[in-house]
């Protein structure tokens, strides 16, 4: 998900620069909300990868992988590029009978995606994601990319409030993460909810599946403030991430949302390079363990990062 946030500012950059472009998207299904955001996103292809690979031999699969290349082969494009440059966008790439544009040997962030593609760009692995997708796009259009503008260019028609929202003031609290090495630990978010327990603030606790859900909820658990949200539509919880006070958030694609909508965010890192892939936009603040260990961040070092960004 957080891929495909990176990518709009790249989108935005081009509008910019030419005035009559448009883009369809090829988009997992879970995360189809994204490109729907950006207004100069005209259609969406979408995928199933993670049934995909659960399945990759069954004949739906199959057929479902044909029916997408199909769709792109058929629309004729003026470009065709591949802005995520891993295996599972390659492995669409080189299905089209179409031409396809993507990083090369040096550039792609999974070597061999690389083999995928018709025309190559080098792209500085050095680069943060967002510049990265941006200087590929601006390269295979034919103008000059400016790194320094970090306009996401979204609309918020899409957002959708809950029908049951909390009515007082709210932050988020993004818990989740992909990887355990990711997260802080249940005790700390239990500590942190109970010091700011006489706050006048609720904290909220989205989550994208049961197991998240769980995990929120046992959190949750030690204070009144504390919420653990049901499982939401992506247009759902962006909504409630754009009209939060701030959001605290573990190294996830929520916390890359609060950059997207502008929300002031404190997100935590351990063993992720924040210069590569660390949230990136206005309002975005950054807590970065020493020692590549999330865990040996203390609630203490929380509390006085949020005092200092006026937070609390």
């Amino acid at each position: 998900m957080g891929d495909l946030m990176h990518a709009l500012p790249a989108i935005t950059e081009a509008k910019d620069q030419i005035n009559n472009i448009s883009f369809d998207w090829v988009v997992d299904k879970n995360f189809s909300s994204v490109p729907k955001w950006h207004p100069d996103v005209e259609n969406t292809i979408e995928t199933n990868h993670r049934e995909w690979k659960l399945n990759l031999f069954s004949s739906k699969s199959r057929n479902e992988m044909r029916d997408v290349v199909n769709k792109i082969d058929a629309n004729e494009y003026d470009l065709i590029i591949d802005m995520q440059n891993n295996l599972k966008s390659a492995f669409l790439s080189f299905m089209c009978k179409s031409s396809v544009t993507g990083l090369d040997a040096k550039s792609a962030r999974e070597y061999p995606a690389h083999l995928a593609y018709k025309t190559k760009i080098n792209v500085p692995k050095s680069m943060h994601a967002v510049e990265r997708q941006k200087l590929l796009l601006a390269t295979a259009l034919g103008y000059e990319s400016n790194i320094e503008n970090r306009d996401y260019g979204i609309s918020r028609a899409n957002f959708k409030k809950p029908l049951k929202i909390c009515s007082s003031k709210y932050a988020i609290c993004v818990q989740n993460a992909s990887w355990t090495s990711k997260q802080w630990q249940i005790k700390y978010w239990q500590e942190f909810l109970k010091i700011l327990e006489k706050k006048d603030l609720n904290f909220l606790f989205p989550s994208g599946s049961q197991a998240e859900l769980d995990r929120a909820t046992e959190i949750c658990s030690v204070s009144q403030k504390a919420l653990a949200l049901e499982i939401l539509p992506l247009d759902e919880i962006a909504f409630l991430i754009d009209n939060a006070e701030f959001a605290i958030c573990s190294d996830t694609g929520l916390a890359h949302l609060s950059a997207v909508v502008d929300t002031p965010s404190l997100t935590l890192y351990g063993p992720t390079d924040v210069g590569l892939i660390g949230t990136y936009g206005n309002n975005q603040n950054h807590f970065v363990s020493p020692n590549s260990d999330i865990n040996k961040i203390s609630v203490n070092d929380i509390l006085r990062k949020m005092e200092e960004l006026k937070f609390i």
